[in-house]
Formats: structure tokens, sequence, C-alpha cells
């Protein structure tokens, strides 16, 4: 029996969704548990209500929503996302993996057929980590690798707690953290670059997820006034920085693959005035790479470079890593799931890692898991002019739909 999804109906689901804390120039602002991503959530549990699925919320707000099948003792085969957005988001990262997995159940209700494992619908909170850092702190608390206090106790920026702003939702839930036992888990989701686009491809088939490490440097000259003093005995901790920022482009973009890549998005200059040399710099350093032992030697590089731009300009440099998120491979047989539903649409296709972290990088460690990717216009996301075509999305629905099919109809 052929089962294809609804695209059209899949596509006005999306935009339904976009009327909920919509931005002013398109996108999306659904902060985690506030107002907007309350609201969000109502509207999806109506939805899934409506054509018989359950729900149930775990101790960090954590939503489950199954659809049931014909073997009750089989762990489910899970797929989802998030609803929750940037503070000017777009209508598509996270929320197409959530309503994608909506089509796949109205699709299967209306043609009345029901698999051996039940499939569960997962809506992870603050994925964005835009109003509780870290970002996805609640797929990472079902995994084990935060405590359900700890993340219950994170504050937002005007001090309210997780734990609080669950209770102010209405969706702090008495679920164990760390059930329901998943059997497998995909994610469908743009892809969040340009890959795809660029090469006229339709579909990722993720293997896995880059390895990514966060440092935050501080560099310590000496302030002092830019005309009377001598390039000779200057002590310029934002020339250091740009020696150092120079330095790791230059040896990023040496690398054909293109696989290493370095990162300073923040900078901070103490006290900056226009004929001022800078006494205090601090600077934000992220560096990625899809084998965790090039990731080694692209820390020690950033390492010795730091040090190197200190010494030639007379700076002393503080270095704090902050955060590490190991290189992810992800499960062959789900892997293999989504290439042959791919396979099945004739499309052309990749294998690709995921150069953004996404909730399936916590929930690999604790259930076999893949993701799909679809492309996205010009490679934007995190953005109000994040674009994702109909086509698609119905597109990465179908191969969705096909790949859960297989994994929850396969024999036990």
């Amino acid at each position: 029996m052929t089962i294809s999804i609804d695209g059209q109906r899949l596509w006005d689901t999306l935009m339904a969704m976009a009327e909920i804390g919509p931005s002013a120039n398109g996108g999306s602002c659904r902060l985690a548990l506030t107002p907007e991503d309350a609201a969000g959530r109502r509207l999806l549990l109506d939805w899934c209500e409506a054509i018989g699925c359950t729900w149930r919320v775990d101790r960090v707000g954590n939503l489950f929503i199954r659809r049931e099948g014909r073997r009750q003792d089989l762990d489910p085969v899970a797929t989802g996302s998030h609803l929750d957005t940037q503070p000017k988001g777009g209508r598509f990262d996270g929320i197409l993996g959530v309503l994608a997995c909506l089509e796949v159940f109205r699709t299967l209700h209306e043609a009345g057929l029901v698999t051996e494992r039940p499939l569960e619908l997962v809506v992870w909170t603050n994925e964005e980590g835009s109003r509780f850092a870290p970002a996805m702190v609640a797929s990472g608390t079902y995994a084990g690798e935060f405590s359900v206090d700890d993340t219950l106790n994170r504050r937002d920026a005007d001090g309210v707690t997780l734990g609080e702003a669950l209770a102010i939702s209405g969706y702090a839930g008495d679920l164990p953290v760390g059930e329901p036992r998943l059997d497998s888990f995909l994610e469908l989701h743009i892809e969040q670059g340009p890959v795809l686009e660029d090469a006229g491809e339709a579909i990722g088939v993720v293997t896995g997820v880059q390895g990514m490490r966060w440092f935050d440097v501080t560099f310590t000259g000496q302030p002092a006034h830019a005309g009377p003093t001598p390039m000779r005995l200057r002590r310029d901790a934002l020339a250091a920085a740009a020696r150092l920022i120079d330095r790791l482009q230059t040896h990023a973009l040496a690398d054909d693959s293109g696989d290493t890549k370095v990162t300073c998005g923040c900078l901070e200059i103490e006290a900056a005035s226009r004929n001022v040399i800078p006494g205090e710099v601090r600077l934000t350093v992220d560096l990625r790479h899809v084998v965790e032992a090039e990731l080694d030697a692209l820390e020690a590089r950033f390492e010795q470079e730091l040090a190197a731009a200190g010494q030639t300009f007379g700076v002393a440099t503080r270095v704090e890593r902050i955060w590490v998120s190991p290189v992810v491979e992800f499960a062959p047989e789900c892997i293999a799931a989504v290439e042959q539903a791919t396979q099945a649409q004739g499309v052309p296709y990749r294998r690709m890692m995921s150069g953004a972290g996404h909730d399936a990088v916590y929930v690999s460690r604790v259930a076999p898991t893949s993701m799909i990717f679809i492309p996205c216009r010009d490679g934007i996301s995190h953005n109000e002019a994040e674009y994702a075509t109909p086509e698609h999305c119905a597109l990465g629905a179908q191969v969705l739909c096909n790949a859960m099919l297989s994994r929850a109809n396969r024999p036990a």
C-alpha cells in the first residue's frame, strides 16, 4: 500500500503555526515557555487529539504525543523537533520537524493504517537556548547530560527559572525524565546552510554532527594615547586579537575539504575610544570539525596562535573552554532507513554531516538516531528570511513517513 502525505495540508499547517507569535518581517518569535510557545503547543495538541493521539509531559516540559501501534509492549519509533524559536526566527527551524510528523499521523489516520510499534512525536523544550541557556537543554536532560534540578533552576534574563516558566505556561509535567524509552529517533530539519541548494540536491541523509568547542578569550594589554605612543612600545590588545583571528581564518581556509570551521562571533573592547589603544579585548572562538582527532589538532593550533599573538604584541592572554560537544556518529540502521526512503523518491541527495547542533545530538546517546535535511533558501536560518519551498517540505515529510514506517513495521 502506497502512503502519500498531503503536501498542501502540511504547508497550510506550517503557515497556521506561523500566525502564533509573528514577527515584523514575516518570521516567528516564540521563545521557550512564553505564552506564544504555550499557544503553539496547544494548537499542536488540538490537532493531534482530533485524530486520537494521546500525550504526556515530562518534568522539564518535553512533550510526548503517541499514536498507538499493535504492539504496546514495544518501544515507539519517534520523531520530532522543537516549536520554540529565536527572537527573530523563521517559520521552519524546528517547526517543520514537528508538523511533518503531524502530517504523517494524519495520513496514517486517514488510511486506517496501524503500525506494529507505536509512533511518538516529541516536542523538545527550549532547543534554541534563546531564553534559557544552554541550547538543547531539555533533550540533554532526557539523555542524562544535565540533572533535572539543574535544568529547572536555569534562569532567563529576567531571573525567571525554567521551572517557574513551566508552571506558568501550564506544561509542568510529572512524567519521569528519560521516559518513554525510544526504539529510534528520526529528526527532519532544514539544513540551515547552503550546501544542498548549491549542489541542486533535494535531501541530505545526515550521518552525524560535527564536533564543536567554544572558548572565551581575553587579551589584556595597556590602554594608552594613540598619538604619543610609538608603535613598537604599544601593548595593543585589539591588534593581538586581530592577529589571532587572521591566523585562525588562514588555517581554516587552507583546508580544501571545508571541514575545518573557525568563527569569532563576539568581540568586546573595554572602554573603546577612537584615539585610545585598546587595553582589554574579549573574544569568543567557535571551533568545529567532523573528525574528533582533527578537532583536537585544531584546538592545539588555536592555543599556539593565541600564545604567539600575545607574545608578539606584549599582551597577557586568558582562555576558558566553556562548552564541548563531541563529534556524533548516527546509527547505521537509521541512516540506512532514511537513505532507502530517499532513494525510493528518485531525487538527488547526499550523505552529509550536520554543521549545527540539534536535539538529535543528545537523543543519539540513548536511542538509535538519524536526521533528514531539506534545502533552505540561501542557507539562511535563525532569521526572519528563513524559507523552504512547499515542495521540499513535502518531500522531507514523505521521506520521514517512509523511514518511520520501515522502522515501525520491522520484525520485533
